[in-house]
């Protein structure tokens, strides 16, 4: 399934591509850089776009123009930044002709990525340095057509002989820069489809976890679902974090103050359900709706802070059963009493340190 997007450019300009889609959930995405027009080798990208949705890889392929390199730079930057903004983070660059010696080039850039993959790529583009391809830092896969008389098949030599391994090369016999026979470019998008395939576990899933982690520990870490999206690993059970659309996250789960508010609220439905069982009250259920908002210290009446803003939370607390006036203001005053909200109101050190 293909969807068309537009998404802002360099220099205030507009970028429009296609984002092809596999039927379920994409396992992992792809970015695909090419300077040639829809026209000229629209089919080629759309075949191996269509081969990597196949394997779960969905794939934004567009045309970054123009005779500059820093331009066609600032735009393939432009591109994966929209990626990461909307939930899509690329783990896969792939460029063909100077968008191959541009993937090179910004792929140490971005954090997601662990995998590169080149088709008939320059080593350099006219006075600009060389791609560090040395310290890439990811999977490289190579391809180059031995007969090719845009790019040399030397381009290809001096790109994998710089790099590093984990890195493959593969002959396109008889394909020409284009890949313009229907044949050439299947047989390239076979390639890397089944490369890619290889990496997609480490692409597309969340890190592998240390297994169940200790009673009172957490441990957090980057999923790579989108741009601040979170995995929170707590004994044996795993939540997902993420920022809201409008702070720049793709909304894949709450956000960290929600976990802040969920906290103190399930902390005091659990702290008066175990007091009204210690005393036999009538309590059949609890509802706890809570609100976090930065306010104005002058508008609050009973805070020390005069000054700046400070941190309000609305806690309203619905209790259900036959209560009386005075269990139900007890229970009111119980609900202070609650862990996490002591914690709330006492002085809070948090020591902080690298891991080695």
């Amino acid at each position: 399934m293909k969807q068309p997007v537009v998404f802002p450019g360099a220099e205030g300009s507009e970028l429009s591509g296609t984002l092809e889609l596999p039927e379920q959930r994409p396992r992992a995405f792809a970015l695909f850089a090419h300077c040639f027009s829809e026209q000229a080798f629209g089919e080629t990208a759309a075949r191996i776009s269509r081969a990597l949705a196949q394997k779960g890889i969905a794939t934004l392929r567009f045309d970054c123009t123009g005779d500059d390199f820093a331009l066609r730079l600032a735009q393939l930057r432009a591109a994966a930044t929209f990626m990461a903004d909307t939930g899509r983070a690329p783990s896969l660059l792939l460029g063909h002709g100077v968008g191959g010696t541009a993937v090179l080039t910004v792929a140490r850039e971005l954090v997601g990525v662990r995998g590169v993959a080149t088709l008939n790529a320059p080593y350099s583009v006219g006075d600009a340095a060389p791609p560090n391809v040395r310290d890439l830092g990811r999977a490289l896969l190579v391809l180059h057509a031995p007969t090719n008389q845009s790019v040399g098949i030397d381009n290809a030599r001096r790109i994998f002989e710089a790099a590093k391994h984990s890195k493959s090369f593969i002959a396109l016999d008889g394909a020409d820069h284009l890949l313009s026979r229907r044949e050439d470019g299947l047989y390239a998008a076979e390639v890397i489809a089944a490369w890619a395939s290889r990496y997609v576990a480490e692409l597309g899933d969340r890190p592998e976890r240390p297994g169940e982690t200790a009673q009172g520990t957490v441990v957090v870490e980057e999923t790579r679902e989108s741009r601040y999206a979170q995995a929170v690993s707590l004994g044996r059970h795993v939540l997902t974090s993420d920022e809201p659309e409008a702070a720049g996250g793709a909304d894949l789960g709450p956000s960290p103050y929600d976990l802040l508010l969920a906290a103190l609220g399930s902390c005091t439905s659990m702290t008066l359900r175990m007091y009204a069982e210690h005393k036999g009250l009538p309590l059949e259920s609890v509802r706890v709706t809570l609100n976090h908002a930065k306010v104005h210290a002058k508008d609050c009446r009973d805070c020390e802070s005069k000054t700046g803003k400070i941190d309000r939370i609305t806690r309203t607390i619905e209790v259900t059963g036959e209560l009386t006036d005075a269990q139900r203001q007890r229970l009111l005053e119980i609900a202070d009493r609650c862990p996490v909200h002591r914690t709330l109101h006492s002085e809070v050190k948090i020591d902080s340190r690298l891991a080695q």
